[in-house]
């Protein structure tokens, strides 16, 4: 069996990656015609494709009817989750691709439907996240609500001014000052999830990425 083919960018550092599943190989971010390559391959062997991340701003992503290509080849198996891999898995999962993880659950249920929700803008070379994804921060205003650092009414207030902004703009300094100056009477509260999220910062879209991974090592 060939190694299994893991598109990866800002949702899991390479480093973590092969700590988890050292016999893959990790693309980057896909773009429009890398599935369709992979579909239009010949081979009689079984392989794996994980699809995470895909190229929002810099690129195309892979089409839906791209991946289409790829779902139905019997001899491949194709599996998405916590970025656009997410998002495709919801498109395609009566085709044959399998959605893992709880972003892919929130889109399926319709908990969470727009695309900007897993977008974020990173330095290719380096990997680096340069703006933080919409589901990440609704997933650490969730943790800080549950934790009491912050009320309901901050943490939709919270929500509300991070969902206007522009994704390649979401980081959370900003939000947190756009926050401050249409709701002063949160000072305190923000000033709270400010010096919280700072240490205690977490990914769900690393989460899921690390449930795929983990997924693929059981499976293959």
């Amino acid at each position: 069996m060939n190694k299994p083919i893991i598109f990866l960018g800002p949702s899991l550092s390479y480093e973590k990656a092969r700590a988890i599943l050292e016999e893959a190989e990790y693309r980057p971010p896909a773009r429009k015609g890398d599935l369709l390559k992979l579909a239009t391959m010949y081979t009689a062997e079984e392989y794996t494709v994980g699809l995470v991340d895909g190229l929002f701003m810099q690129d195309y992503p892979p089409t839906p009817i791209e991946v289409y290509q790829l779902a139905i080849r019997k001899n491949v198996l194709l599996l998405g989750a916590a970025s656009l891999g997410a998002l495709r898995a919801v498109e395609l999962e009566k085709f044959g691709m399998i959605g893992i993880g709880k972003i892919f659950e929130l889109y399926k249920k319709g908990r969470v439907y727009a695309d900007d929700e897993v977008a974020v803008t990173y330095a290719e070379e380096k990997n680096d996240i340069q703006s933080e994804a919409m589901i990440d921060i609704r997933f650490n205003l969730f943790i800080a609500k549950r934790n009491g650092i912050i009320d309901e009414f901050t943490k939709s207030a919270i929500s509300r001014v991070a969902k206007s902004v522009y994704f390649p703009f979401r980081i959370y300094d900003g939000i947190l000052d756009l926050t401050e100056r249409r709701y002063p009477f949160l000072t305190t509260q923000l000033q709270s999830f400010r010096s919280y999220i700072r240490v205690h910062r977490q990914s769900l879209k690393e989460r899921d990425t690390i449930r795929l991974l983990q997924y693929i090592k059981q499976r293959v």
